[in-house]
């Protein structure tokens, strides 16, 4: 297994309906109507935002993957994926679940529609 990177986390956060890129902070971050559903704020790492429940179970299932971020942020969610401990698949259900908890009711349905070829969201 090769790791994602930087770039494919981009490509995948790209190929979401309605995501644009931005910057937080001198960092890369993806937005979906004006709110931030990840960002890249460190090589190796993205950042993502779960509902509270979503993190408990991601970094239960995967600790080697997934983290809180460190005191407040990471009380709302907000997770570290580090990309070594990744695959393709990983990092995107992460990142269709995170675009999923910011994006408007509108356009809920349309994640999976716009995957990414050959690497489609985990159940």
């Amino acid at each position: 297994m090769t790791a994602p990177g930087h770039a494919e986390a981009r490509r995948l956060a790209l190929a979401l309906p309605g995501a644009v890129e931005s910057a937080h902070v001198g960092k890369a971050d993806f937005r979906v109507g004006g709110k931030i559903f990840a960002s890249l704020p460190d090589a190796g790492l993205v950042v993502l935002k779960f509902l509270a429940d979503q993190q408990a179970l991601r970094v239960a299932a995967f600790p080697e993957a997934f983290a809180p971020v460190p005191g407040r942020w990471g009380r709302k969610g907000w997770t570290r994926l580090r990309l070594a401990a990744a695959d393709m698949d990983l990092l995107q259900d992460a990142l269709v679940a995170a675009w999923r908890n910011v994006a408007p009711r509108r356009r809920q349905g349309e994640a999976t529609a716009t995957s990414a070829p050959g690497h489609s969201p985990r159940s």
